[in-house]
């Protein structure tokens, strides 16, 4: 029995494939290796899992028709499907929506034909984003509110990609479980994100852009708690829900403790041990100015409990970062 994971070479997606590994499940890594951003990184994540017993690695594009179709001979004994692979990102979706679209719905709808086809799944577990909360304003976010106010193409797509697995579990029977993350931070992330973004410019001596005056409130996750968040949802498939009849279920992955920016720039800063040179800016198009996970029902059916603040996340991330750029 394997383990399907898409995205093995991101941020998420490695760390959830060596976990997999780690308990004596054979992994089925899918990575298309784009260049957003650094194509180094991905692979030296990757080679983290290469030659692990149980590990293989397919090199595809989830928007690909074609080419997933051709792994066919490989997911026969796929028992799970992990699909972490997405186009991430709320300001780059301004500038090239297309990516978005492609990789976010069409790659999505591809990624749901191929698994309603697997004769042995038993669960589809798929990334979304606190970001489908778009302008809500109730605090915390819960997996109750609507969600039909997206404020970035990112966050529309990922809104699309729920509806799609919801439609597929309705119409399949297939469980399906959507996992929604709060900004996702540590060891091996990526370099779009704030605390890499931050980390570079303090090393560099170059001043660090401060969205809103410094005025925003995140729900930041440490990476380990998110891996065993992701790995009990895979555990657990969705029952079928007796309003809907679909075997559908929505969670909120977060730290359950919102952080104010500064406060977070500051641990960093004694992590770093140098002071940020901070320039303040407004809010950008597409962003939020506070998200906030209402997780008791994760907490209830998963059993999770996010355990690391940033005081620990941090100098983790840190210590990490150091080493890989060896400064």
């Amino acid at each position: 029995m394997t383990i399907l994971v898409t995205g093995a070479a991101g941020f998420i997606g490695s760390h959830v494939a060596a976990a997999l590994l780690d308990r004596g499940e054979a992994v089925l890594g899918l990575d298309n290796l784009n260049d957003y951003y650094a194509v180094a990184l991905k692979e030296a994540r990757l080679a983290r899992l290469q030659g692990r017993s149980g590990f293989r690695f397919v090199k595809a594009d989830i928007s690909d028709r074609a080419a997933i179709e051709g792994l066919w001979p490989q997911v026969a004994d796929v028992t799970g499907v992990v699909h972490l692979a997405a186009q991430p990102g709320v300001r780059y979706s301004i500038e090239n929506p297309y990516a978005y679209v492609d990789a976010n719905v069409t790659g999505q709808v591809t990624l749901l034909e191929a698994a309603r086809r697997m004769p042995a799944l038993r669960h589809f577990v798929y990334a979304s984003t606190s970001s489908v909360y778009g302008a809500n304003r109730k605090m915390p976010f819960s997996v109750e509110d609507r969600v039909d106010s997206p404020v970035s193409v990112y966050a529309a797509t990922k809104k699309a990609a729920e509806m799609l697995a919801f439609t597929y579990s309705h119409l399949y029977q297939l469980p399906m479980t959507g996992l929604r993350f709060f900004t996702v931070y540590g060891p091996w992330s990526r370099p779009d994100m704030a605390t890499w973004l931050f980390a570079d410019a303090i090393t560099a001596g170059r001043p660090i852009r401060v969205f809103n005056g410094g005025k925003m409130k995140r729900d930041f996750t440490y990476i380990d708690d998110i891996t065993a968040g992701v790995l009990a949802a895979l555990d657990r498939p969705a029952p079928r829900d007796a309003e809907t009849g679909a075997p559908h279920r929505i969670f909120n992955l977060g730290n359950n403790r919102c952080e104010d920016l500064m406060h977070f720039i500051a641990v960093l800063e004694r992590a770093m041990g140098r002071e940020a040179v901070k320039v303040m800016e407004p809010m950008q198009a597409g962003d939020v100015p506070e998200t906030a996970a209402d997780i008791d029902l994760s907490r209830q059916l998963l059993g999770f409990e996010p355990k690391t603040p940033i005081e620990v996340g941090l100098p983790r991330f840190v210590e990490w970062y150091k080493g890989y750029h060896k400064v």
